[in-house]
Formats: C-alpha cells, sequence, structure tokens
C-alpha cells in the first residue's frame, strides 16, 4: 500500500492502547528487514533515518526507497525524521515524501523552542500530504547526533510545560524524558513512571518513548499502558546488523560479495525487530 501518514498510525495506537515501532534504518537491507518484520507480525511500521544517515544517504533516497518497499506491503508504513536538527531539514524531507517529521529543539530555551516548532508545524501544515510532527521536550540521556547532555543536567519533561508546548506549537505527538538514553546503557534503566503518568494526563497528543534500546520489555510494555504510542529503536539494530556480518565475514575469508553479509544482516535485523513489535503490542 502506498506510504501512510504516522499521525493515522499514532492515533489509531492511542485510542487501542499499543504501541508503534519506530526503526532507525542506515540502508536498503535494514528497511526491508524492519518491513518484513512488520508483515510477518501483521503490524504497522514507522522507518526512521536521523541527520546523520540523511547526511550519508540523501531524504530523497531514503524517501523513494521506503515508496517502493511500502508499494508493495500489505502493511501501513510511515516514513519519518528522527531528531531533526533544523528548520531547513525538515522541509526538505517534507518535500521528498516524508510523511512524518521530528523537529528537535530541546537543547533551546523553552521559548525558543516553541518558536523553532510552531514555524515546523506551519511549514508542515502547507503541504496537502500534512506530515505528522513530533517535537521534545526535556533531553534523553546520552547522544543522539549533535545533541548532547551534560552530567548533572536537569533533563526530565515538566508536565505542566509539556501541556503549554503541546498547545502552542500543535504538535502531532511528543517525545517525553523520562529516564531513558540513546545508546547501549551501563545498567537498567530507572524510569520516572510516575511522571509519565502525569504526562498523560495533562497532553492530549500521543506521547513517545525514544532511547529504548536495552530497555526491559516490562518497562517498555509498561510505559505503553501509561500513554506511550510510538517506541524509537535504534542503537540495538545497528549493532545486530554489524554483528551478522562481522560473524559472515569472520567465517569465511573468501566472501567478498556484499550481498551475502548484508543478506545475515538483514535476517538478524527482522528477528530483533519482530520481537519488538511483539513488545509493543502491549
Amino acid at each position: 500500500m502506498p506510504r501512510v501518514n504516522a499521525r493515522e498510525l499514532l492515533l489509531d495506537a492511542q485510542a487501542h492502547h499499543y504501541a508503534v515501532g519506530a526503526f532507525n534504518v542506515e540502508n536498503m537491507e535494514m528497511m526491508q528487514a524492519v518491513i518484513c518484520a512488520a508483515e510477518q507480525e501483521g503490524a504497522p511500521i514507522i522507518l526512521q533515518t536521523t541527520p546523520s544517515t540523511i547526511k550519508y544517504g540523501d531524504t530523497a533516497l531514503f524517501a523513494s526507497m521506503a515508496r517502493a518497499l511500502a508499494e508493495k506491503s500489505p502493511v501501513p508504513v510511515a516514513i519519518h525524521l528522527d531528531h531533526g536538527n533544523s528548520f531547513a531539514l525538515c522541509i526538505r524531507a517534507a518535500g521528498d515524501g516524508y510523511t512524518s517529521i521530528m523537529i528537535d529543539g530541546s537543547a533551546l530555551p523553552m521559548a525558543e523552542n516553541i518558536a523553532l516548532v510552531r514555524r515546523v508545524t506551519e511549514m508542515a501544515a502547507a503541504f496537502s500530504s500534512r506530515p505528522c510532527v513530533e517535537a521534545e521536550l526535556g533531553k534523553l540521556g546520552g547522544k543522539e547526533d549533535a545533541v548532547e547532555v551534560k552530567p548533572g543536567e536537569d533533563i526530565y519533561t515538566d508536565p505542566e510545560e509539556a501541556a503549554r508546548f503541546a498547545a502552542e506549537t500543535q504538535i502531532d505527538s511528543l517525545a517525553v524524558a523520562i529516564g531513558t538514553a540513546h545508546g547501549f546503557y551501563k545498567g537498567k534503566p530507572k524510569l520516572d513512571f510516575e511522571r509519565l503518568a502525569q504526562l498523560q494526563a495533562a497532553v492530549s497528543v500521543p506521547l513517545v518513548l525514544h532511547g529504548s534500546s536495552g530497555v526491559p520489555d516490562e518497562d517498555v510494555r509498561r510505559s505503553i499502558a501509561l500513554g506511550i504510542c510510538k517506541v524509537n529503536f535504534a542503537t540495538e539494530l545497528r549493532a545486530a546488523y554489524t554483528q551478522a556480518a562481522r560473524e559472515c565475514l569472520d567465517a569465511d575469508a573468501a566472501v567478498y560479495d556484499p550481498k551475502k553479509f548484508g543478506e545475515r544482516g538483514r535476517e538478524a535485523v527482522t528477528r530483533l525487530v519482530r520481537h519488538r513489535i511483539r513488545v509493543c503490542a502491549g
């Protein structure tokens, strides 16, 4: 089917108390793997690319691959700009066919974040396709492209600020900071579920959980029960793909065809994504 707007997927997830899995992809094989897993599980899916991935491959290229794969797939597929770091990148992604865009102004003061996000929502509304717009309030631990949290920095999302932020920006979804982090965790992450419950009560738009690689399944499920409608996975997919490719090459020094180790990577990502989709089903 044609690519779908992520707004439709998130609103359905919110109404029926599950979450849509959103998976960062770096190449064709990872994109194929995510869609294959979604087909096997009969679930909607969101493909994501970050600014560093786009720098490597370009929005037009990833949007074209997503379009070609989605048109042959029976499951709903959206493509999302993850952690968009400028208005210019957001408008480029929207123009190239992304059905969802995130503008990340979380490093800015509140007023500046609101102004930037509002500019993006107004831009998106001008497109006939009106791509879904996600924004972030608060910061996640770790590092995602150029966004890094300093030790001791107050990073959690404030429920009262979140209500104001959503109202003034007119976003479609809000990424919240409740204790997750980008990258791999050194220990079990401690999520602030009480804060998440407060955020669900304060904000009507679907909530998004970033930094989910390595978060225990039971914590992801509990987050979904408390209002998370979209769960992002990135680092663990990269690791699974790379490990499978490395094992293929280490096992046979005569392998030189990229399709050989690409296939192994694709299989590993498919298995991982299938599991994550089941977790997101609640």
